[in-house]
């Protein structure tokens, strides 16, 4: 069987990613001659044989088996009677690829938990350019990438690269026309830093920050056609720096303009070092052993270029032609037999080395890892430009900052509104970042950020936020003790206002019934808190009560169950509840600026015997009053009710199996054209029997007032 080797992929352990869209400041183009030129080289030169038809579909067909020992052999056979086309060896070059990818995953997929053990947490690069974090923006998905890369996208097409979230938003309203506002125009918003997280990687990796200024400052020269000064810039941003792989990336593209080629082909090699999944890293390494001859090993290359993005036309086109100038017969056993030989050094090399890292004891792992990714200050010398190579000091050369222990503070990490420890923390589009409940404690104030004053509002108006997945994790692994702590307090806070016997919250209004919906429209800042806090804790429940001139609100009051809950982008919010049970005021309090109260529940009282005849006999005839007393209500009245209050329950075979008595009545009462104090009594009866009285009575009323 044919065997890859992982020379060709460089000792990779990761899993496959896309091509990067990041890592090189400006790519070379191909115009519109070299094209034309590729094409005529591309097509065919010889009319092809019937013979050898069958020879090339045989040797495809021995290809795609995975049969590639015979399949080269009939294409050598092709070759010598010249009938062989660059572009006939498409087949070959799918199937090697395929090959290639398949041994990656294998290798991908043993080797995965021992780098997620021996690796530092590589929270600090970005996930887009896989390089460190320059400029950190974090988006309001919970995702943070680099500013660069997320500027390189077209504005108004900007999403996030891991969920796919648009990171459009609505603008605010920009004035009015002839009397009616004008529509909310579409448009993106501006890309702000994270002043946290930036705070947090100057003090901490003050050389790769410098680094990522300086190859910004590098790609500009480079589009500006400056290209021997965008190397000095390069040169010094990988003395800062000497881990990042764009780096060496970018580098090596400016040396290929130069055309340095052995100098970018050195620095295409550390690129693949340190990424191996870099496809433009391998893409470069590829083009730089093409200008120096070394057509064997360009064609390895390109073929992994295939495998890693595999819809690259460019990669496919060169690893055809580069296969079809190869020599064949002695050449191609050389590859067929430096490919197997690598690999079974490789193996043994990967062998080894888990041998190695099972061996050591807790904790040494991290060195062993560490010492390994280091860069020998005379090798990396070797690397540079040679006109460059005097102007570098070797022994001032930083250690790699990505390797350097992290003892972050508490006070490093704290949200500005309640001088703790963040929890669940959110970054809001102008870069400021606080606790998710303290900034939705201040939208429920102003819908502006409380730092700056910008409008956030629209980006929150769903009420749906999602935690800066960065800095959550940062807390949880770097804090772990103050984290606990923090989740404890909260945890008890929470456990405080999830109780619904004490400090139970009151929604000071209207009257409420059990059984009876009440919809609910909330605008009130201490308000909209409440019924937060009860969705929040999961009890989804408060009280409401009417309000009092002394006391301040009745004694007597109904819970309400939340069945939904829609947010408007002002703010506002339109809750859909329902009654439960009823209540007794024992205490009254207050908390966060809304009342509270102490409650204990009322139920009716059941009866037996004779009282439950009676009872029965007087059920059953208010019943029929109150429905007739409905069927008599005008049409418009009737559906005013039913659109409010649904349509009149059913009348219960038992009016003692509900605690609260038959939901017919409290339905009755919700409709009946009644003063809420005149409601109220009804409310407080624990006796179904002066309850239904006390209904006849009003229903009697309004038929002699309407006679």
């Amino acid at each position: 069987m044919f065997c890859l080797s992982s020379e060709l992929v460089c000792n990779n352990l990761e899993l496959a990613e896309p091509m990067e869209k990041a890592d090189a400041p400006v790519e070379i183009d191909c115009d519109a001659e070299l094209l034309q030129r590729r094409q005529v080289e591309l097509a065919p030169r010889t009319s092809t044989s019937p013979e050898c038809k069958v020879l090339l579909t045989e040797a495809h067909a021995l290809a795609s088996r995975g049969c590639l020992r015979e399949a080269f052999e009939l294409y050598k056979q092709l070759s010598q009677k010249q009938q062989l086309v660059a572009e006939q060896l498409k087949q070959l070059v799918l199937c090697l690829a395929q090959k290639i990818a398949q041994e990656e995953a294998h290798q991908s997929s043993a080797s995965t938990c021992l780098v997620a053990t021996t690796e530092v947490w590589e929270g600090f690069k970005c996930r887009k350019c896989h390089g460190f974090l320059s400029d950190p923006v974090s988006l309001w998905c919970g995702h943070t990438f680099c500013k660069m890369c997320l500027e390189q996208e077209c504005a108004n097409e900007r999403s996030c690269v891991l969920c796919g979230v648009k990171l459009s938003a609505l603008m605010a309203p920009s004035g009015r026309v002839r009397g009616h506002r004008r529509a909310p125009k579409p448009g993106p918003l501006p890309l702000r830093v994270n002043v946290v997280l930036r705070g947090l990687l100057m003090k901490f990796f003050p050389g790769p920050v410098r680094a990522s200024q300086l190859r910004e400052e590098g790609n500009r020269l480079y589009r500006e056609q400056q290209v021997e000064a965008a190397l000095l810039k390069y040169n010094e941003a990988v003395s800062l720096d000497p881990d990042d792989h764009l780096l060496y990336s970018n580098r090596s593209l400016i040396n290929f303009t130069l055309k340095s080629h052995e100098d970018a082909l050195h620095d295409a090699e550390k690129a693949c070092q340190l990424r191996p999944r870099g496809f433009k890293a391998h893409f470069r390494k590829a083009q730089a052993l093409v200008n120096l001859g070394k057509v064997e090993e360009a064609l390895r290359e390109f073929l992994y270029c295939v495998s890693l993005d595999g819809r690259n036309t460019k990669a496919r086109c060169e690893a055809q032609k580069e296969n079809s100038e190869l020599p064949h017969g002695s050449g191609q056993r050389q590859l067929t037999g430096k490919v197997e030989e690598q690999q079974h050094n490789v193996k043994a090399e990967e062998d080894k080395e888990k041998q190695d890292i099972a061996s050591v004891k807790p904790g040494e792992g991290m060195k062993k890892k560490r010492k390994r990714t280091q860069v020998d200050p005379e090798e990396d010398a070797d690397i540079l430009p040679k006109a460059f190579k005097q102007d570098l000091s070797t022994d001032q050369r930083p250690e790699p900052a990505l390797t350097t222990p992290l003892t972050f503070n508490a006070s490093d990490l704290q949200c500005s509104l309640c001088m703790r420890l963040f929890y669940e923390p959110v970054t809001t589009p102008c870069g400021h970042t606080f606790c998710l409940k303290c900034l939705e404690r201040c939208l429920d104030y102003n819908s502006k950020c409380p730092l700056c004053k910008d409008g956030i509002l629209q980006c929150f108006a769903s009420r749906k936020y999602s935690k800066n997945l960065i800095m959550d994790e940062l807390i949880v692994k770097f804090l772990p003790e103050e984290f606990q702590e923090r989740k404890r307090v909260e945890e008890e806070e929470m456990q405080e206002f999830s109780s619904l016997h004490k400090n139970v919250p009151i929604f000071v209004c209207t009257m409420a019934y059990p059984t009876v919906p009440c919809p609910l429209h909330i605008f009130e800042p201490c308000y909209r808190l409440m019924i937060r806090r009860c969705m929040e804790t999961g009890t989804k429940q408060f009280g409401m009560c009417l309000s009092h001139p002394i006391k301040g609100f009745a004694d007597y009051g109904c819970i309400l169950e939340i069945r939904n809950v829609k947010f408007f982008a002002d703010g506002r919010s339109v809750v859909d509840s329902i009654g439960k049970r009823r209540f007794k005021v024992l205490q009254q309090g207050q908390c966060d600026g809304y009342n509270t109260a102490d409650i204990e529940y009322i139920e009716d009282e059941k009866v037996q015997g004779e009282d439950y005849i009676e009872l029965m006999e007087i059920h059953n005839c208010v019943y029929e009053l109150a429905a007739a007393w409905f069927r008599s209500l005008k049409p418009s009245m009737k559906n005013r009710i039913l659109s409010h209050f649904g349509p009149m329950p059913e009348k219960d075979d038992d009016p003692q199996i509900n605690p609260n008595g038959p939901a017919w009545c409290w339905w009755t009462l919700a409709v009946l054209p009644l003063e809420n104090r005149a409601q109220l009594p009804f409310l407080a009866m624990t006796s179904l029997k002066d309850r239904l009285k006390g209904i006849r009575r009003v229903l009697t009323f309004i038929a002699r007032h309407r006679n």
